[in-house]
């Protein structure tokens, strides 16, 4: 039976629904699918998250979905923060294969196996990065250890990890030639995969080609990364080079008619710890929301998201988040255009474009990467980068604000940038494909002239 033979286009699902395209935000008031809350304290009918519509199989899909890359080290933690985000209306998880040195789709399959299967949605990825595994029954046996550790027999979102590297000699490889996608296709036919996708980082040429055949493979969803900088600020940024804005990339994925699952809405983190200069902008509109709820609501105010990720290792950030979507007040056309002025002054400032992944570790000399490129854009994004001249009145002030911070946050020399022996190990693994060594560089030579 051909899966798709059925489908639907976004245009012609809204149709049927009496829906026009420009409504779909209406979409995000529908009630949610039976006995979510775990907890009897909660009435389900208390629930407000809110829903997007997967338009091929109809599947009501939280706004907010629960990245599974930065689990407390704790499985009761996870336990804990599952149990909440589930009671609270939370229904999609997204894990991989490598997150966590390996161990969240375990932690994750244990967590979620202790409540009903039709509660919750599970996105996971073949993530065959790693050269020696392009190989179709490697490959094949890590898909099936996908199933065994998240504890199921069907999975509901499965992804291509990171097509885009390597540009289209890269994608043929991993998934072309060795016959791979055609198994995957075959697999949703079947049903063990129910709805089939891709997340993109990288040269924007691959993500056109699967996007403009799509006629060929129907893709369910893509997955890729989008929030207010990076709508248009990620085409030139830190000394790395992209092909494509989020911009681009939302606008050709809304008119193929796939939806997409968001990752990076706050950039790492970034984009909930801007300036107090900037922050007062925000402020001085809505006085009570954080940095973080403006960004979320920014990515969940365009119609065509299913769900936005946030990877959450902190209760008190859950209940947040839930808290924001609970229902979702999109942001008004006066608000994105204030957020836009924010992203152009961001964009002239020159930091480092992480994302905290901590794909590129551990470090072959224990270089702390991420935690020193976080330190780095803190201080940009606190004034205290770039130093002044030597000579000007506040340079003391600064550099002693910069060097104590730094030796507070590494107390152990070992994960200083000075450290890097810029052996290049982690160059392949960086999805946002930053020169790591580079930067080092860059860290190094601020610290130098501040030691001065």
């Amino acid at each position: 039976m051909d899966k798709n033979k059925n489908k639907i286009n976004r245009r012609e699902f809204l149709r049927r629904l009496g829906l026009g395209t420009g409504s779909a935000v209406a979409l995000m008031a529908l009630k949610p699918f039976n006995a979510l809350a775990k907890d009897k304290k909660i009435n389900p009918e208390d629930i407000r998250m809110t829903y997007r519509v997967q338009h091929g199989s109809g599947q009501q899909v939280s706004l907010l979905g629960f990245g599974m890359m930065r689990l407390p080290d704790s499985q009761d933690e996870v336990n804990k923060m599952v149990d909440y985000a589930i009671a609270h209306g939370v229904n999609y998880f997204d894990t991989a294969p490598m997150y966590k040195g390996g161990r969240s789709e375990e932690m994750t399959g244990i967590a979620l196996s202790r409540h009903p299967r039709e509660k919750y949605l599970v996105a996971t990825k073949m993530s065959n990065q790693n050269s020696q595994m392009w190989g179709f029954e490697d490959s094949k046996r890590m898909y099936e250890q996908s199933f065994k550790k998240l504890r199921v027999d069907y999975i509901d979102y499965y992804l291509m990890h990171g097509v885009g590297g390597g540009g289209l000699d890269n994608l043929r490889s991993r998934f072309i030639d060795n016959g791979l996608l055609d198994f995957l296709l075959k697999e949703r036919e079947a049903g063990r995969i129910r709805h089939l996708g891709f997340s993109y980082h990288g040269d924007v040429s691959v993500f056109d080609w699967l996007v403009d055949n799509n006629d060929t493979y129907h893709f369910d969803f893509v997955q890729i990364q989008m929030n207010f900088l990076d709508w248009r600020h990620a085409s030139i940024r830190g000394g790395r080079r992209h092909d494509a804005d989020a911009e681009y990339l939302y606008n050709k994925l809304d008119k193929a008619g796939i939806q997409c699952v968001i990752m990076e809405p706050l950039r790492g983190g970034a984009l909930g710890k801007i300036s107090d200069e900037q922050f007062d902008q925000l402020k001085a509109i809505r006085p009570d929301d954080s940095a973080a709820r403006w960004a979320f609501r920014w990515v969940g105010t365009y119609p065509n998201v299913l769900t936005a990720l946030s990877g959450m290792n902190r209760m008190d950030h859950l209940e947040e988040n839930i808290k924001t979507f609970s229902p979702l007040d999109p942001c008004t056309e006066a608000e994105k255009t204030t957020l836009a002025s924010i992203a152009d002054v961001i964009a002239g400032v020159p930091t480092i474009p992480c994302t905290t992944c901590a794909y590129c570790m551990p470090c072959p000399f224990e270089v702390d990467i991420p935690g020193n490129f976080a330190f780095y854009n803190e201080a940009v994004n606190d004034h205290i980068l770039p130093l002044p001249d030597k000579n000007a009145p506040d340079f003391a002030e600064r550099k002693k604000k910069f060097l104590d911070g730094y030796h507070k946050r590494f107390p152990d020399e070992k994960a200083w940038a000075h450290s890097c022996q810029d052996c290049e190990a982690c160059l392949p693994k960086c999805p946002q494909q930053i020169r790591i060594p580079n930067q080092m560089s860059r860290i190094v030579e601020t610290l130098r002239m501040a030691e001065e």
